[in-house]
């Protein structure tokens, strides 16, 4: 059993009534510390660590509000990634929580709690929602922050990265992203043989080959099969509630062949049009363990 699944384990069977319920940090000892970034609720000051029977010194919390990351290299990002390098932090948890009042916040509201401040609609970003990241569901939110850092190019690719929601009132813990799956499941990518056509449609694994010794261009045009592409990724994106990356428009020119193409438009879809890994148990949820020492 990995470091998480046994934080989950213990903190469901403490839900449940289980006075005995709890972990042997002695046994994780090659996955700890662990690194959670959290909101800024004082609400959670009663929980952490606790609530994931961690002792203090094996637990590196970051807070912000909302437990927010809005990009693979903002300051947040800076922050996670020395706290890997620099304190030798093993897995990454991004923790939500219910009752989030960033969540029940509107851009109206922010505005007239600003005021009520002394700060005038002037001084404030254009489109409030994007500069302080204002959402509307505790679940999406953390899902959106664990993709971000799983892809940022600042965390080895070797930390799971988890994501949580922690319900305030009963201290419970929903595991709705297994790092560990994502990481298998990236593992498996990359030991599968690689097909320059990967899953285009027959349209692009049939073009004519460039052959460079008779200087025979191929006859297909690549602005016209970036056309092409781009419907198909539209309507394999709107299978799955996405839409198309605008990024594919940029394919052509830097295609130096219609092969090189058809290879870009593979990894363009397989990226964007794959479903995030989550796995969310529902069985009933903890109040706050502690760490067991063994006897």
């Amino acid at each position: 059993m990995r470091l998480f699944e046994a934080i989950i384990d213990a903190n469901h069977r403490a839900v449940a009534g289980d006075k005995e319920a709890g972990l042997h940090p002695a046994d994780y000892e090659n996955e700890l510390p662990v690194i959670a970034l959290t909101c800024i609720d004082p609400r959670l000051n009663a929980f952490f660590p606790n609530v994931l029977a961690l002792p203090a010194e094996q637990f590196i919390w970051l807070r912000n509000a909302g437990n927010i990351i809005f990009d693979p290299m903002s300051s947040m990002m800076r922050t996670l990634a020395l706290a890997c390098a620099v304190k030798g932090g093993k897995e990454i948890a991004i923790i939500g929580h219910t009752d989030c009042q960033v969540c029940k916040t509107t851009a109206l509201q922010l505005l007239d709690r600003f005021k009520e401040l002394g700060v005038e609609r002037h001084s404030l970003p254009d489109n409030l929602n994007e500069f302080f990241g204002l959402f509307s569901s505790e679940r999406q939110n953390v899902i959106k922050a664990c993709d971000i850092v799983r892809h940022s190019p600042l965390i080895g690719p070797k930390i799971p990265v988890h994501g949580l929601v922690l319900n305030i009132e009963t201290g419970g813990l929903d595991w709705i992203v297994n790092g560990y799956q994502t990481l298998d499941t990236m593992a498996s990518r990359l030991n599968e043989p690689i097909s320059p056509a990967g899953s285009v449609p027959d349209m692009l694994k049939s073009l004519p080959s460039f052959q460079i010794g008779e200087m025979k261009f191929p006859e297909a045009k690549i602005g016209e099969l970036a056309t092409k592409a781009q419907d198909w990724l539209s309507k394999q994106a709107g299978k799955i509630g996405a839409t198309a990356p605008e990024a594919i428009q940029n394919i052509a020119p830097v295609a130096r062949s219609a092969e090189d193409f058809a290879k870009n438009v593979a990894e363009f879809a397989e990226k964007h049009l794959s479903k995030p890994t989550t796995v969310p148990p529902k069985i009933p949820i903890p109040p706050p363990i502690r760490p067991i020492k063994r006897r």
